[in-house]
This record gives structure tokens, sequence and C-alpha cells, in this order.
């Protein structure tokens, strides 16, 4: 069941908001650039009105999430929020459709470079990025005011507390994720279907499953996995919530094999679901969720220091300057040190590339940066 009395409201919206003819023109309302999508029937003039009124909430904006963001804002939802927490390397741009090499060279964090690129490919709609680590002190206030959270992450740690989120909250929500050539996608409507935890109790443990590092993962497979949590997203936002994905949609594309897993029974045992039943948010209240995380095929370690206050990037520049190359924009300070390379973020949270190891990583940064 779903307690709407936890969802914050969500503000009041204005007419152009809601789509009334904010143009003044002849393309009656701003749809014309959506004229294709517009005459596919079951999503129509009103579809496509609810769109650009609806505000989403992109989590992660690497692989999956920049197919996602790119879809969207094509699709003219009206408010995107983009967070992510890490920035672009040139191994990323074999999947991650919205950077160039340009973004790269820039060191620019993904959420953004993401937004930069999506101002320019629909400038009549509203793109928010946020430069942050999802975690039970932010999400409360990332999601407060979206129609819908789409997941772009690459960890369950944060799809758990996605999972919590919507179920308090009152807002659907989108699961996606990729491995080597394959991928799957769920959608989670509160109150009406499974979610995460009837699927899956727990995250898997450590070692449990492969990852990138150890099983790649292929270009192909990210776009077909991202484009149908896209499509399920539009759904929801254009209030055609009936012609949602009722399975657990798994693709492999280089077996050439697509398998539906019906949730039915799930949902007719959510009653002994610690989340849907119990109302146990172990993630969202805090309880559950690590303060570091090594990240997928990066051979890096992020850190993160909750209730810390950050020293200023200009600070740290010149206390690290001596000791190693430092280079820095508005948004993130580079420093190179004998075998590491640091990567300091205005909200105080660091990733230490050069070692996939927890504790070497947490003790190089404190040697050079302190803590």
């Amino acid at each position: 069941m779903t307690d709407e009395e936890d969802r914050p409201p969500a503000p009041s919206r204005t007419g152009s908001e809601l789509g009334d003819d904010v143009s003044g023109g002849p393309d009656r309302g701003g749809l014309e650039r959506y004229a294709r999508q517009v005459r596919f029937a079951p999503l129509g003039e009103s579809g496509q009105r609810r769109l650009m009124a609806s505000r989403a909430l992109v989590c992660g904006c690497g692989a999956l999430g920049s197919v996602i963001a790119n879809t969207l804002a094509r699709a003219g939802v009206g408010r995107l929020r983009i967070v992510d927490r890490d920035f672009l390397e040139l191994n990323n741009l074999q999947r991650q459709v919205l950077y160039d090499e340009a973004d790269v060279a820039a060191g620019l964090p993904k959420a953004v470079a993401a937004a930069e690129k999506l101002r320019r490919i629909n400038s009549t709609i509203e793109i928010e990025p946020v430069v942050a680590d999802i975690d039970a002190t932010n999400i409360e206030r990332l999601a407060r005011d979206v129609d819908v959270i789409v997941d772009g992450t690459d960890n369950f740690e944060i799809r758990f507390l996605l999972n919590d989120a919507s179920l308090r909250y009152g807002i659907p929500w989108v699961y996606g994720g990729c491995l080597g050539a394959e991928g799957q996608t769920m959608t989670i409507l509160p109150g009406e279907t499974a979610c995460l935890r009837c699927l899956m109790r727990d995250v898997p443990p450590a070692g449990a499953t492969d990852t990138c590092d150890t099983a790649g993962i292929l270009g192909p497979i990210i776009n077909v996995i991202a484009s149908i949590e896209a499509c399920e997203a539009l759904k929801i936002l254009a209030g055609r919530r009936e012609a949602t994905s009722r399975v657990l949609q798994v693709v492999d594309l280089w077996d050439n094999r697509v398998r539906q897993v019906r949730l039915d029974a799930l949902r007719a045992a959510a009653a002994d679901c610690p989340a849907c039943s119990r109302r146990e948010f172990p993630w969202l209240d805090g309880q559950r969720g690590s303060q570091s995380a090594v990240l997928c095929g990066r051979n890096s370690v992020q850190l993160s220091f909750p209730g810390r206050e950050p020293a200023p990037l200009d600070r740290l520049a010149e206390k690290l300057g001596p000791l190693g190359a430092v280079s820095r924009n508005r948004y993130l300070l580079r420093f190179q040190v004998e075998k590491f390379t640091f990567t300091l973020f205005a909200d105080g949270r660091a990733i230490v590339g050069g070692t996939s190891d927890v504790a070497e990583a947490r003790g190089a940064y404190a040697r050079y940066v302190g803590g």
C-alpha cells in the first residue's frame, strides 16, 4: 500500500507548465517539434501535454542514464533532474552516448556535461544537473517533486535506496541493469506491482556476481535496456500507467534471447515483503549503505564523508600543489602523485584512482589529503 501522506507535496504548476499555448505562434503550444510523437495514437496530444508538464529524476548519467536522459529530453519531458557523482573518462565513450572527446578533455562531471548537451538538443525544457552521490541524506530532496524515478546507476545499494524512497513517497520508478551482453529491467508502481525487494530481498554479497571488470559490457545492450526504461517512464509521465510492463524483462543480445518473467506470484506474496508489507526502509533510514564504493571497471574507489564539512577546492589546490600535479575547474580538483590520481569534488567526496582496494584508497587519501 502507498502512504500518500508520506510523500512531500509537489509544488503548484503554472499554466505554461501545464502545456497552454506558450509560444503565441502556430505550433499549438510548442507541440510542433513533437509532431511525430503526438501522431502515435496511444500517446496523442493529451499525453504529450502531460509529458511537457512532468518531472523526472534520472539517477546516474553514465551508460544507462545518458541514453535515458537523451530520450526523455527529446520526448519533451518538462523538467529533468540529472544526478551523477562521477566525471568523464575516455573509456566511457564506448557506451555513454551523450559525450564526446571534448567533454572528456574538459574534465567535466557527467551531470554537467549531460546538461550542457541536452540544452542544445531541447532548449524548451528545464534541465537541472546535480553533482552528488545519491544517499539517504539527499534522496528525499532529490525526489520530492518528481513524477518518476529512472535508474541509471551501477550498484544495488543505490537501487535498494531508490526502492525504499519509491514506496515511502509513492513515486513510481524504473529499474535497469546491464552486464556483458545481457540486461534486465522492471517497472515498480507502489501499491500496484511487485517491488525490487519482492524480487531480491537483499544486496548480493561481495563476489557473488560478476562485474563489468570481470565480464565486460557491450554498448548495444545499454541502448536496448535504457530505451525500454525510458519508454516505461514516458508511459507513466503521459498518464498511461495501464500500458506499463508488469514483468521482469531480460534481454541477451549475444545469444539472441528475450525472456519475460511474470511477477504476479511475487505481487501476490507481497504480504511477506519487508518493504511492501512491513514498510521497512533500512536504506532510506540510513541503517544500510556503505560510505565507500569500488567503481566498476575503473581501478578506482569512491570515498565519502557524511557530516564532514568539505574543504574549499582552492585551499586544497594550494595544499597539494607542492606535492604533485594539480588541475581544477569549478566542479572538481584533480591531483596526481605516485600511482594515485585523486579527484576531489566540491561536496567533499573523493575518487581515488590507481587502486581497487578500499583500505589502500583510504590510506592514500589520509596520507595526502588528510582526515
